[in-house]
């Protein structure tokens, strides 16, 4: 089953792909610079470099059909240049990872604490309800938070918090909160 799975092309940053383990299969590997544009089908794909602790960390927007897609997952803070590729985003899929105070009495060790809190760590909820506040987009009409840490927050705190920024900025996207463990619901343009 692996080795079929390694046929279908895996689009990865030329940087990260000779850092993946393929366990001796084959990979069909697809590479692309980080910060360009590539289409896969009909659909138009822009990456950008996201900060994180990886080896070439990008974020994705989707654009197909005059409805734009945007991905930024596992990012230290929001740099304007992550805020810029996310503009006009229809459907955005952001990363609300830890409530920080959760995190600060929660189990993981102070040096995971820091890595988790740093630049090119993940994103708190307070964070991300800032971004709404101030910078999210008008066009963007669902909002999905999502990579909830499991032990440094709650599905319901980051309902609360993101809801309150939506209100404070006068935002009529839908929110969607992506639980740990649990599958979303579908959704359609």
């Amino acid at each position: 089953m692996i080795a079929k799975a390694l046929k279908v092309p895996f689009y990865i940053s030329a940087l990260t792909a000779p850092a993946i383990d393929w366990g001796g299969a084959a990979a069909n590997v697809v590479p692309f610079q980080a910060g360009t544009a590539f289409p896969v089908g009909d659909i138009l794909v822009n990456s950008f470099t996201i900060p994180h602790d990886a080896v070439d960390p990008v974020g994705f927007t989707f654009v197909a059909e005059g409805v734009k897609v945007g991905l930024a997952m596992d990012l230290g803070y929001l740099p304007d240049s992550v805020k810029f590729h996310l503009r006009g985003s229809h459907w955005l899929l952001l990363e609300s990872n830890h409530d920080l105070e959760m995190l600060k009495v929660g189990p993981y060790p102070w040096a995971v604490k820091q890595r988790v809190m740093g630049r090119k760590g993940h994103l708190s909820n307070d964070v991300v309800s800032e971004y709404i506040r101030a910078d999210l987009d008008e066009d963007v009409q669902t909002l999905v938070l999502g990579h909830l840490s499991e032990h440094n927050n709650h599905p319901e705190i980051v309902r609360m918090v993101a809801a309150a920024a939506l209100m404070e900025r006068g935002a009529a996207a839908k929110l969607v909160v992506a639980a740990p463990r649990k599958q979303s619901e579908v959704f359609q343009f």
